[in-house]
């Protein structure tokens, strides 16, 4: 049986910066806002790796089709700073096709050679039966390209040669945690950010017609975590981590 971590203090010796890679805008909103703010209330520098711009989503239907990709990144770019992110790299691939390709692999590793981050956070590459909502295809291809970008394409030198031609060293990854996954080893009390959790979600106007009800429904997916976690009476977010440098 996997040991559970719980605790108020996520924080590992000598991490300074974290990358978020997901595949939509509010993906990360959703599931790690209350860490993310948490990380950034202790001094350590988040970025955050969005794959496609959201160009799917939306609900309004007056609303231009051509007009929601500004707008999710205008959006997203507003919760971030919610949660004390303000740098974000937009990859541009479209949302809704995504695949696990060469090309979103490089980008990936593109981005991790830049930020040189010592822990990752990526959504599962795996299918969550019990909860298919959070299985869309989108983040099982961000999950499966994101750990291919991770181990072992950012810290290959021999692995996309061009990058190394533009001035882009080799770096390892030393943590890499995941979202949405079926197997939680790592739990984060949360109850201090949920506020700001919850005004980084509502943030994205464009994806909510029924506003109201997402309070009551975060707080009960994190009331249920800081139970299995042991702290009743609190709020908490769950990944599965581990070590992958």
């Amino acid at each position: 049986m996997t040991s559970v971590t719980t605790t108020n203090e996520p924080l590992n010796p000598g991490v300074e910066r974290v990358l978020v890679v997901v595949a939509h805008p509010d993906d990360v909103d959703f599931s790690a806002a209350g860490t993310v703010a948490t990380w950034t209330d202790a001094g350590i520098e988040v970025i955050y790796c969005l794959c496609t711009d959201g160009q799917a989503g939306g609900f309004d239907v007056s609303t231009p089709r051509t007009e929601i990709a500004n707008i999710r990144r205008e959006e997203q770019t507003a919760a971030a700073k919610i949660v004390g992110v303000t740098d974000l790299r937009f990859l541009g691939h479209m949302d809704g096709e995504l695949e696990v390709t060469k090309e979103l692999v490089r980008d990936i590793t593109v981005v991790i050679r830049e930020v040189r981050p010592h822990r990752v956070l990526m959504p599962s590459p795996e299918r969550d039966w019990t909860r298919i909502g959070r299985s869309h295809p989108d983040h099982l291809a961000v999950g499966e390209a994101a750990i291919r970008a991770i181990y072992p394409a950012a810290r290959n030198p021999f692995a996309f040669p061009e990058l190394l031609e533009k001035g882009l060293e080799p770096w390892t990854v030393r943590q890499t945690w995941v979202s949405g996954h079926r197997e939680v080893n790592q739990y984060i009390d949360v109850t201090n950010t949920f506020n700001r959790k919850l005004a980084a979600i509502l943030a994205h106007v464009s994806q909510h017609p029924d506003p109201d009800g997402i309070e009551p429904r975060m707080r009960g997916f994190m009331t249920i975590n800081a139970e299995a976690a042991g702290w009743p009476g609190r709020l908490a977010e769950g990944f599965f981590a581990t070590a992958t440098g």
